[in-house]
């Protein structure tokens, strides 16, 4: 087998050491922390300019799955990455106006980002289930805010040796996000809203995660439990290759010179895909600031901007959902790096967290965290305001989430003054919000049935509607249960052959 230096994971709140494949058979730690990576491994980006995506893809994870192997990782990667799952490319960057290009994650089946990992994943997990003697059927539990959901059924439907659980909140998806998981099919999947919003459901999921009578009773039934959120790290590993990607292509445009620093804004919700950035900086990317833009539920840049995390506060459903969180699981990996791996501390967080409702990092950690970060909100009438602004001005159509992003950098590049070349992140495409796109784009517009909304989306923008949305109007809807917060394990557990 050929392997690299030995790359292994501990819990963010202290434990032992594991391999790759352990921690992402496992998903979760068994102490409730989340696996991180030993060290971060130097990035020679001047070797990862000549490489297509997928050979990017390969250099970055064999730094970090050590534990397989090459041939193991090219047959994964190859598989979720080609053609035939994305046409027009994983990641395509855009150059909109002078000084700022998009990052376009949502040319998978999906349209969303977390295609990117999601694809990867099953390939992943069934290759480390393998390799660590795993003979339970794996139990892939997932938690959605909207997107993960549909791309992890996508991603997991009918894969041999795994069923899917997907809770999302009843009322806090789009139409077109709730059709594209109540229409899926496949043999091996369940999906359920919850009465809630999508911290009702995180927090149901991460409660049966740490449940160890039940984790006994699904050992004697022949299942164990894994994730395909992005606590689990082979969700993680993956985005931080994109960020590379974007480096050497807007070196190639010559938008900045090999070595010069570029920012980077993510429209952020559960900090997995901005944090995949902050480990791309700490393997040698030359990234001057990340701009973690929020919606309404703007906890994320208040903490960035007064070192206190706060969820005890009003909940707000706004027209970018996917970002409707409360509480950023990822976030604790960033306090993990932050502390220097100071996991009593990051456990007292989080502890606070739990039984307070808040925590407070200090000034020290506070300076190093702004080191990095920008955070910056915007509400919903700005939002629409700005899908407006850059598709009169530019010709560009942006989803509801990226132009949260968009606005973010001008008023970040308003108050700083910093003008280095900037790649908005693009998570999704304006398909999947079409009643909030169009309405920024044609107030007037009258139109209500979600399919008319697609079809006169697309004639506005030129656009042709992503065919598998296209389809959804014809298939049936298959999933119909609705359970409250409290009655996720039991619901789990009916899936999986009663008490």
């Amino acid at each position: 087998m050929e392997m690299s230096d030995e790359m292994l994971y501990k819990s963010t709140r202290g434990g032992e050491k594991v391999k790759s494949a352990r921690a992402i058979v496992e998903g979760l730690a068994g102490n409730g922390g989340l696996f991180v990576p030993e060290s971060f491994p130097a990035t020679d980006i001047e070797e990862l300019a000549p490489l297509d995506y997928i050979g990017q893809v390969e250099n970055i994870l064999s730094k970090y799955l050590t534990d397989y192997t090459n041939d193991e990782i090219k047959n994964c990667v190859t598989s979720a990455y080609g053609t035939a799952v994305f046409p027009e490319g994983p990641a395509v960057l855009r150059d909109v106006c002078p000084g700022i290009s998009t990052l376009e994650l949502w040319h998978g089946p999906t349209s969303a980002f977390k295609d990117m990992a999601l694809q990867l994943l099953p390939h992943l997990l069934t290759t480390a289930m393998k390799k660590t003697g795993q003979d339970k059927e794996i139990v892939i539990l997932v938690a959605t805010s909207g997107d993960t959901g549909k791309a992890a059924l996508e991603g997991f439907a009918d894969v041999e040796g795994t069923r899917i659980v997907v809770f999302y909140p009843s009322e806090g998806v789009s139409a077109i996000q709730k059709l594209q998981m109540t229409t899926q099919t496949g043999d091996n999947v369940e999906v359920i809203a919850v009465d809630g919003n999508f911290d009702d459901a995180q927090a149901g999921v991460k409660k049966i995660f740490s449940d160890g009578p039940l984790a006994e009773k699904l050992a004697a039934k022949g299942f164990a439990l894994s994730s395909a959120n992005s606590i689990n790290w082979g969700r993680l590993v993956p985005q931080i290759a994109y960020y590379f990607h974007a480096y050497t292509e807007a070196v190639a445009r010559g938008h900045i010179k090999m070595g010069g620093k570029i920012n980077f804004a993510v429209p952020t919700g559960n900090f997995g895909n901005i944090l995949a950035g902050y480990y791309a900086k700490r393997m040698g990317l030359p990234v001057g600031k990340f701009i973690c833009a929020s919606n309404a539920n703007n906890v994320l840049a208040d903490f960035i901007n007064t070192g206190r995390y706060e969820r005890k506060r009003a909940f707000h459903k706004t027209l970018s959902p996917s970002m409707d969180i409360l509480v950023s699981s990822n976030l604790e990996r960033l306090l993990y790096h932050l502390t220097d791996g100071d996991t009593a501390q990051v456990a007292a967080w989080m502890g606070e967290l739990s039984s307070d409702g808040c925590y407070d990092i200090g000034d020290k950690y506070l300076q190093r965290l702004q080191e990095a970060f920008h955070g910056c909100w915007v509400d919903d009438r700005l939002t629409q305001k700005t899908i407006a602004k850059v598709f009169n001005e530019h010709g560009y159509l942006l989803d509801t989430h990226t132009a949260v992003a968009w606005l973010a950098v001008e008023k970040y590049q308003e108050t700083s003054g910093d003008r280095a070349h900037t790649i908005v992140l693009s998570t999704a495409s304006p398909f999947k919000f079409t009643d909030a796109v169009l309405g920024a784009i044609k107030p007037e517009s009258q139109t209500s049935d979600v399919f008319d909304v697609l079809s006169e989306l697309s004639g506005l923008s030129g656009i042709e509607v992503p065919p598998a949305m296209q389809r959804l109007a014809t298939l049936p809807v298959l999933h119909k249960q609705l359970v409250a917060a409290a009655e996720m394990k039991d619901a789990l557990l009916n899936v999986l052959g009663g008490p």
